[in-house]
This record gives C-alpha cells, structure tokens and sequence, in this order.
C-alpha cells in the first residue's frame, strides 16, 4: 500500500446536467465552479467574490434571500475607491452608488440562483478573522486599510454555529429542495502561522460536522482530507507549496462528479471532453482540406450536442467558425 485514498461515502445528491448549482466562499469555491461552469453546468461561482470566514458567508447568503441589511453603512473609501467590508475587494468603484448597485445586482443573482438550485457548495477557509476596533464589526476583507484599524481574532465553532443555525432555515424557506454541502478548503493561510492554521482548519472541521449531524439537507465534502491525507505529498502542490496543483484539482474533480452526479451526467462529461479538445484542436496546416473537413464536421456535432442537451455553445462555435475559409 503506498497511499491512504479517500472514499466519499454514498449520497442521496444524485445531480443531473440540468441541476443549478450555487458557489460561496474561499477560492476552493472558484475551483469546484469554474470546472462545472467549463462542463456546462448552471453554476453562480462566488457571486461576492473570495470570502473566507463563515460569518461572512452567512450574512451574505442571509442578504440575499431577503433579510434586512444596509450595506451602505459597511462602505469604506481607499484612495478614491470605494469598498464594502462585507464583500471582496473586486467589488468595488470610485463611484458609492454604482458599488451600492454592484451589489444589489449580486445579491438579485444570487437570490434568483438560490430560489431555482439544486446544490450550495459552501467553501470555508479560515476561522480567523478581522473585527474593526470601531464597532467589533467582522469584515470579509480589510481591503488593504491600515492593520491598527482591525483585531485578528479566532471565531469560536459556538458563534459559527449560531451563524448556521441563522442561515440554513432562510434558504430551505426560500427553496426547500436544496442540498448544502459542506467543504473546507485545502489551502492552508500561512500568513497566520501553520500552527494557527491547524487550529482554523480544526475550527472548521469541528463545525461542518456538526452542521451535518444537526441538518437532515447539509452534507459534507472531503476535499480538505483528500488534499491532506490522499494526496499528501509536495509534488500536487504548486510552487508556493500551498495552493493545489491542477493535477490535484483534477483529482478531486473527479472525486466531486463521482460522489454527487448521477450516470447520466459523466456519460455527457465524457462525450463534452471529446468535444472540448476536438475545440482546442490546433493542426500545423489549418487550410488543408482535411483540416477544413474535420472543423465543418466538429460543428455539426456540436450543433447536435447543443440541441440533445440544451447547451449554450456560442463560444464554442465562434471559435470553430473563425477557423473555416
């Protein structure tokens, strides 16, 4: 034996093409995402951008399906630009109004993508976070404002809990038929120590279990533990040695699929794949008439494809297109 995999237990989430799928939290959030969005999946990927403690994630999904919350009063302006303390930095403007409308606009998206979705993937990604000293507010980001204005604290699992415990009745209100599932990201904040990072992460751990065993519609996906005890070796990591190579993203993929979609779907994913490289198919003689061949042939795949499974292909026939003499 020269490894200890990871078996995801059967689930009662059985996904299909058709399935819509919502993403918040840490960048973990962006990698399950933005690869069910390249396999056309109906994917909202971190509509508030990267938010890394739970009680942030909370308030937004709260926001979102309708509990009171002003914003405005959570704005801060840094050299001309104005930020919310409750989002990422990439929502932002010199304008107050037109970043007070960013984020009405995201939290529309988001309401209308909870309201029809089938699975909420929620990324956690530290339990560390920062409170203004002014206030004791949370902030999801301090937006690179002086250190003097924030106190790094650990959240307790108990105030984590009770943020959960906030949330989780307003989505199954407003969609009583979604599934939450659970992860923690793999990608250990180095920036508050590794000893602190095994505290955060143990912090998290703790409270995913115990949202699972308290809620009949929250799961939990391993991705955290395939990262660290299945793959547990410096060659799936980047060059930072942190973040997971793609190769180990691709694996834990595959382990997601498996686990929560049904037969149907990997039969299209397979059938995609092929198409996704015939797409990205580059010959060293584009105007041979084989070449010209093969590309009116791809189209007339794609078009069947497209009509089978209701797929959105614009992209993918421009660049297809752009190729024909």
């Amino acid at each position: 034996m020269f490894r200890t995999e990871i078996q995801v237990a059967p689930t009662n989430i059985q996904l299909t093409l058709q399935d819509k799928v919502l993403t918040i939290g840490s960048c973990f959030a962006e990698v399950i995402g933005y690869k069910l969005q390249q396999n056309k999946v109906d994917v909202l990927v971190n509509p508030f951008g990267t938010i890394f403690n739970p009680l942030s994630v909370c308030l937004l999904l709260q926001a979102a399906v309708g509990k009171a919350y002003d914003f405005g009063q959570h704005l801060v302006e840094q050299n001309g630009i104005w930020y919310a303390y409750d989002l990422h930095s990439s929502l932002s403007s010199p304008d107050k109004d037109k970043l007070l409308q960013q984020i009405e606009e995201s939290l529309q998206r988001t309401r209308q993508q909870l309201q029809q979705a089938s699975l909420l993937i929620v990324t956690l990604g530290t339990a560390v976070a920062y409170k203004l000293h002014e206030g004791g507010k949370v902030v999801a980001n301090c937006h690179k404002l002086p250190a003097k204005n924030f106190e790094r604290v650990l959240l307790s699992s108990e105030e984590m809990e009770q943020a959960f415990e906030q949330a989780l009745p307003l989505l199954r209100e407003t969609n009583p038929n979604l599934k939450v599932l659970l992860t923690v990201s793999p990608v250990r904040h180095v920036k508050e120590t590794l000893t602190m990072n095994s505290v955060s992460k143990s912090t998290l751990r703790v409270l995913c279990h115990q949202l699972e065993v308290a809620h009949d519609n929250v799961q939990y996906f391993p991705a955290f533990e395939i990262m660290m005890d299945d793959l547990r070796d410096y060659r799936f990591y980047k060059q930072d040695m942190l973040h997971p190579t793609e190769v180990a993203e691709d694996y834990i993929w595959q382990k997601f699929v498996g686990a929560y979609y049904d037969k149907s779907f990997h039969v299209f994913l397979e059938t995609w794949q092929k198409m996704q490289r015939a797409v990205a198919h580059r010959p060293f003689h584009p105007q041979s008439e084989a070449h010209q061949a093969f590309l009116r042939s791809t189209l007339q795949k794609l078009s069947e494809l497209a009509g089978k499974y209701g797929l959105e292909t614009s992209a993918e026939e421009k660049a297809l297109r752009d190729q024909l003499l």
